[in-house]
Formats: structure tokens, C-alpha cells, sequence
């Protein structure tokens, strides 16, 4: 059964970023349909996929990690208005059954991110 998961890590910090919000969007054409919002756990996951089974399906979507939030949370010295606040991660699903993880490195001026396993 597929399914989509996400994992931020806080490189600034070197440790999981727990408590950043993240919302997840599905894009069709020039609409955005908010499928959900969720907050990391202590690990900088999210409890349970963002999607699975019949509620994965093909198409565009997006992560929308609030960096700027979390990282002022944190107390890191940002500049205002800071250089990262919200992180958008688009990214294609084409096989339902497969298992789309992806996760965020985030510090104050950077981020990457990657397909991972």
C-alpha cells in the first residue's frame, strides 16, 4: 500500500525538529485544495502518514513546511522579516502503491530535501 511521509530535521541545531506545522496541499491546474495540516512529534515526524491507501492518488502536490515559525520558537536569532517563513515543497505522485517520504533539512538560510525511503 502506498503512502506519503515527511521528516524535518533541524540542521542549525542538529536535532529533529519537533512542533514545526506543516500543511499539505494537493495542486490541480490553478486550484489548491488544503488536504491537511500536521505538527511534527519530538522525532520531527509526523504520527502516521501524510496519505495512504485510497486517499493517495496521482497528482501534484505540496508540503508547505512553517519554518520561519518554528525556528523563531527555537529562539534562533532571525532577521525580520527572516529569509526562510514558509518552505513550499512540490512535488509529483505517479505510483499510487509506492512509498513517497520526504523530508526536510532546515536551517535559518537553507534547506534541502530529497526522495528518501
Amino acid at each position: 500500500m502506498g503512502r506519503l511521509t515527511t521528516h524535518v530535521l533541524d540542521s542549525a541545531q542538529g536535532k529533529p525538529a519537533a512542533g514545526l506545522l506543516v500543511e499539505l496541499v494537493r495542486i490541480d491546474g490553478d486550484s489548491f485544495s488544503k488536504i491537511g495540516v500536521f505538527s511534527t512529534n519530538n522525532d520531527g515526524r509526523v504520527d502516521g502518514p501524510l496519505l495512504e491507501g485510497d486517499s493517495l492518488t496521482v497528482g501534484t502536490y505540496e508540503l508547505q513546511f512553517h519554518a520561519g515559525d518554528y525556528l523563531r520558537s527555537e529562539g534562533l536569532a532571525l532577521p525580520e522579516p527572516a529569509f526562510l517563513d514558509v518552505v513550499p515543497i512540490r512535488f509529483g505522485i505517479a505510483d499510487v502503491s509506492s512509498h513517497y517520504h520526504v523530508p526536510l533539512l532546515l536551517s535559518p538560510f537553507g534547506y534541502t530535501t530529497y526522495r528518501g525511503s
